[in-house]
């Protein structure tokens, strides 16, 4: 079981971490150490690979940071159930509400054209599900009914916003659509946006940090270690070493009217053995290829990543 330091990344020093990057304009600080500019040469020569647009963003020890092409324009997608996630522990928790909490679910209320494991495997008219359960769903799943129903029935888009808005800078992020409203217009996946490098402080302070209640912030630390989702992407980067701890999250977009991928996105927080360990956001966008050459970049990306951060 891995041990988990806490308050390792404070909320002020990330601040100032994040502040100093995104004030250079991608420019590298000087006292960052000479790997990182290896990785950003490295990670840079990759992107050019491919037509689309690549951020990626590295954390390492919660100090050293990469950032390639870090504009705040990247779609969310299903990134953001993570967003979502916090936002819901922290309303219980500042309520004293349990994720046992159940909910009454009504399947003619559930959206039956979009991804939904949850829809799949409850087939009664009527069912009940807790709020971990539905969480483990989108989490885990990335299932769009259970983040939905939430967004309604819990915490909504704006709060949730809100909350994410004391975590990572205001300037990093935005989420303002549902998933149902984004199947409904496929623009509206634009608005829920990002950097990369906010993606991958917020992935940081989960794992290295005290955002929520223990209990709650566990669940989510061990159910995004669960995530079935993309593991052709972070994972695949990665030797098949169980000693290498791996959590992530992913999210897909939509083709655009010009044939592109709006969005093929993973961010995870891993932890080498007897190494470093790191938060990598890689976020592509309007890419002009199959989902298969957008995994190859990922991993790509997260290979040249682990070869040189398993030698520090």
């Amino acid at each position: 079981m891995v041990c988990f330091i806490k308050s390792r990344l404070t909320f002020s020093v990330l601040v100032i971490l994040l502040s100093v990057t995104w004030s250079i304009s991608g420019c590298r600080h000087s006292a960052i150490a000479s790997y990182t500019d290896i990785l950003t040469d490295s990670i840079n020569s990759i992107v050019s690979d491919y037509d689309g647009e690549i951020g990626v963003a590295l954390i390492v020890n919660g100090k050293d940071t990469v950032a390639v092409n870090n504009e705040n324009i990247y779609p969310l997608m299903s990134v953001f159930k993570v967003h979502q996630a916090l936002a819901i522990c922290e309303d219980f928790d500042r309520k004293g509400i349990s994720l046992d909490t159940l909910l009454t679910i009504h399947r003619d209320e559930l959206d039956p054209n979009t991804w939904s494991p949850m829809l799949k495997e409850h087939t009664d008219t009527v069912f009940t599900l807790s709020v971990k359960d539905l969480l483990h769903y989108t989490l885990s799943m990335s299932d769009n009914n259970a983040s939905n129903l939430m967004f309604r029935e819990l915490v909504g888009v704006a709060q949730s916003d809100s909350l994410i808005a004391t975590l990572i800078p205001r300037e990093s992020f935005q989420i303002a659509y549902t998933e149902y409203e984004m199947s409904a217009a496929h623009d509206k996946a634009y608005a829920n946006c990002t950097s990369p490098l906010g993606a991958a402080a917020l992935m940081a302070r989960i794992f290295t940090d005290s955002i929520v209640s223990e209990t709650k912030q566990s669940f989510i630390k061990r159910t995004l270690e669960e995530c079935i989702t993309g593991r052709d992407r972070i994972k695949a980067g990665l030797p098949d070493n169980a000693n290498i701890y791996t959590a992530h999250k992913t999210g897909s977009g939509y083709r655009t009217a010009t044939g592109r991928f709006a969005a093929h996105n993973d961010v995870a927080f891993i932890i080498l053995p007897d190494g470093p360990m790191y938060a990598l956001a890689v976020f592509v966008k309007d890419f002009n290829g199959n989902e298969e050459q957008a995994s190859e970049a990922i991993t790509r990306i997260s290979a040249a990543v682990y070869s040189l951060l398993e030698k520090q």
